[in-house]
């Protein structure tokens, strides 16, 4: 036998060793099942923000692993909260602020890797069904991940709407109630439907990267009659609401969502609307959490439940008449403070803690959970900390909140402090004020207080991308302008 042979064969030998121990190494990393619901607001059991609300899947999710009770979006709308998700960016670092543009259509941010894009690089398989970037952002090109699922929607909608025509255009996605018809005709249960089939053929010899994304609570809210039986009118309780709550907000609280689709509290109690508006939405995040435990079900049946992380979130929250407005678009708790439950492998089970997080940690966490190197340029910092000890790993950085250019919340354990464009501040402590009534920016006691959150505040605030629209408000020397058209401040529609 030749020298050459038994070298060559050694060779071989060697490689066939190191290709075994690299497909042992990455059959042996966790999978990632991550579940995002759209509109969803802290109305959830584990967080504990409406009494009467019913989520069993999420309160067993949050049984077996660590719920985040101080987490925050980055954007309170969907596309730049989900490109801040997903490219690891914050919206004042890439200009996405509005509902348009896709990131990939700005140049400067076009080659940005996104969360799947990276577990893909590091031998994952990459799965994306229902409503995970806004709308069909994603689906028109190739690259964002190897399959798709069906598009989220509303499915079945009854033949009219269901109640009273609303301002600013009557927008057909305003409306809530029931209607004859069933969960399998919605657009959620077909996308469930979807992540249970997925879940009973994937390969456990190679791990996989899974998104579910749910339309629900988003409007319309409409759900089948047995998911309103939860809530009886009669004995339903309505968020607390405070009369003139808006008295010590300055004016620029008003111009970041200043013309929108979403009818205010002052709409909802003139056309009765309130009460049924509420109503709908527990309704509808009761029918979505079913959904949810349709999926974690599927894991469990899957048998690779014991290896596989799931998080579940929320882009950003909702108000229903707090605060004067319905919808998001605001920098208060209601529209900041999401859901944010971590389970799996080695992560601690029915644990909480309220150190802030925000959803741009999901990227660098999920990183370091999987064994992997996060990313050393995305702007959020792993969670691994906090979901290894959660009542006493302290994290040093708030959680910040943007929307549109220099209009800045700074979310701490104590303190939720609002810097707006023009320099206008609230400060409330919410320890003592959760609902965030009184506004103590003019009170000189807490000076300190706010020089110590201001220094959090993002040094980068672009101005909106090329291609920005929907809900962009931008200041223009001393005047403010919605959306293309110079805001009156004396004419602020009710």
């Amino acid at each position: 036998m030749s020298a050459r042979f038994l070298l060559c064969s050694l060779g071989i030998l060697l490689w066939a060793g190191a290709v075994a121990a690299a497909d042992d190494s990455r059959a042996s990393r966790p999978n990632v099942l991550m579940i995002a619901i759209d509109d969803l607001n802290d109305w959830v059991g584990p967080l504990r923000g409406h009494p009467q609300v019913q989520t069993p899947a999420m309160d067993r999710l949050a049984a077996r692993g660590v719920t985040f009770a101080n987490a925050h979006c980055q954007s309170p709308l969907c596309n730049p909260s989900r490109t801040s998700l997903m490219t690891g960016r914050r919206p004042s670092s890439t200009g996405v602020y509005g509902l348009a543009p896709w990131f990939r259509k700005v140049p400067e941010l076009s080659d940005l890797e996104t969360l799947p894009q990276y577990f893909a690089k590091h031998g994952y398989h990459t799965e994306i069904g229902g409503k995970i970037y806004h709308g069909p952002y994603g689906r028109q090109e190739q690259g964002e991940a190897d399959v798709w699922g069906p598009a989220a929607g509303v499915g079945v909608k009854p033949p009219k709407k269901l109640i009273p025509p609303t301002p600013m255009g009557n927008h057909p996605l305003m409306d809530w109630g029931t209607f004859p018809h069933r969960d399998e005709d919605k657009g959620d249960y077909k996308v469930a439907s979807w992540a249970c089939d997925q879940l009973q053929v994937q390969d456990s010899s190679e791990p996989w990267f899974m998104s579910v994304g749910f339309f629900l609570p988003h409007v319309p809210c409409y759900a089948t009659q047995k998911w309103f039986d939860l809530y009886p009118l009669e004995s339903l309780e309505l968020p607390s609401i405070l009369a003139n709550d808006r008295s010590d907000t300055p004016d620029s609280s008003w111009f970041i969502h200043w013309t929108l689709p979403e009818p205010r509290t002052s709409w909802l109690r003139k056309h009765d609307q309130l009460k049924p508006l509420v109503r709908a939405y527990l309704a509808s995040v009761s029918f979505v959490d079913s959904q949810v435990g349709r999926v974690l079900d599927a894991l469990e049946e899957s048998g690779q439940a014991e290896n596989t992380i799931v998080v579940l979130w929320s882009d950003h929250g909702y108000h229903l008449g707090e605060k004067g407005i319905s919808g998001k678009n605001s920098l208060w708790d209601r529209s900041t403070r999401v859901p944010l439950i971590f389970a799996g492998p080695s992560i601690p089970q029915d644990r909480r803690t309220g150190q802030p997080a925000e959803l741009l940690d999901i990227y660098p966490t999920l990183a370091d959970l999987a064994g992997l190197t996060p990313p050393s340029d995305v702007e959020g910092i792993s969670l691994k900390p906090q979901l290894l000890d959660p009542e006493n790993a302290i994290r040093q950085r708030p959680a910040i909140t943007t929307h549109n250019q220099n209009n800045h919340a700074v979310r701490s354990v104590r303190y939720r402090y609002i810097r707006y464009a023009d320099g206008a501040e609230e400060l409330y402590d919410m320890q003592t004020d959760p609902n965030e009534y009184e506004n103590l920016a003019g009170d000189p006691q807490y000076a300190d207080v706010i020089a110590a959150h201001k220094e959090w505040l993002p040094l980068i605030n672009l101005p909106p991308a090329p291609g920005s629209a929907h809900r962009i408000l931008v200041k223009d020397g001393e005047q403010f302008i919605w959306e293309g058209k110079p805001i009156d401040p004396d004419n602020r529609w009710e």
